[in-house]
């Protein structure tokens, strides 16, 4: 029986969601300090544990039940500014690597996902970052005063001070200055995505990436049509089963360490968009923890 109220992911019973039998762990940070035009991202991490709750468990795809591997939902990590967030999430996100969990952050808007990258490059040498986003996000600081440099906006050029290795996917939208650090061979434009054979795209991030893979989703890298509730949506982005394929071959390809979901702006009148995060987030595991013709390791 599927509960009314958001208790924890998926909402499974104490026999797999205690955090001792857990190999997986949900990180609520409900934070939303920099963005600049829609907030309400501080919601996001109770929005989609809740819509989780009403999802079916067994996934067709990978013909799974992810439940089964024990998934723990973690109180939030609340914080009144950046420079707090960023502390207490990666002390917490530190903590649980060392204790052998796999950890799915959920934000929150983006600048979120720099402590959760800090804190996985420690843990997992050579580590790439696949980044899906309507955004290059490589701004070195966005507006005024010592936040600025923890801007949503300048998650990406945050997360290069941690890694080397950065693949954007589904940017559609830039400020001149960040060119000169948009490398071309690392860089998946929406538009050229939308002319290109499905599978050479594809193959071209996954070579582009390192063995060892953190993947950050911003949710505005989907069509607009599909993700309306995020802070800064645009036209023009991936569909569901784009972003699908290439999480599926990545998995396939290459061991994800850990990852997270950003940006979700719920809106009471319109649930369909949680529904989708929290999907994402199941298939997502799904895709990583079970073998077949998915994943490539077992863990």
């Amino acid at each position: 029986m599927k509960h009314a109220t958001p208790r924890n992911f998926l909402d499974t019973s104490p026999e797999f969601s205690a955090y001792d039998k857990s190999k997986i762990v949900i990180l609520p940070v409900p934070f939303d300090k920099t963005s600049i035009w829609l907030r309400g991202a501080e919601k996001g991490p109770k929005a989609i544990i809740e819509a989780s709750r009403y999802l079916e468990d067994y996934d067709i795809e990978t013909k799974s039940e992810i439940y089964r591997k024990g998934i723990f939902t973690d109180k939030p990590v609340k914080a009144a500014t950046s420079e707090e967030m960023i502390k207490k999430t990666y002390e917490r996100l530190s903590a649980l690597l060392s204790d052998g969990k796999f950890v799915v952050t959920l934000g929150g808007e983006h600048s979120v996902s720099i402590p959760s990258i800090r804190a996985h490059a420690e843990k997992f040498k050579s580590m790439s970052v696949l980044h899906l986003d309507a955004h290059s996000d490589r701004r070195d600081f966005y507006g005024d005063g010592r936040e600025s440099i923890y801007s949503h906006a300048c998650i990406i050029a945050r997360a290069k001070e941690s890694v080397k290795n950065v693949v954007s996917v589904g940017v559609r939208s830039m400020d001149s200055s960040e060119l000169a650090s948009a490398m071309k061979d690392k860089i998946f434009y929406a538009h050229e995505i939308r002319g290109a054979k499905e599978s050479q795209w594809i193959n071209k991030v996954v070579n582009a990436l390192s063995d060892n893979v953190y993947v950050t989703i911003d949710l505005d890298v989907f069509e607009v049509g599909l993700m309306p509730s995020t802070g800064m949506p645009e036209p023009g982005g991936l569909g569901w089963y784009e972003v699908l394929r290439l999480l599926r071959a990545v998995a396939k390809n290459k061991n994800i360490v850990g990852f997270d979901v950003m940006e979700l702006c719920p809106s009471p009148s319109n649930r369909a968009p949680d529904a989708l995060a929290a999907k994402l987030v199941q298939v997502l595991l799904s895709y990583k923890f079970f073998a077949g013709k998915y994943a490539k390791r077992k863990t």
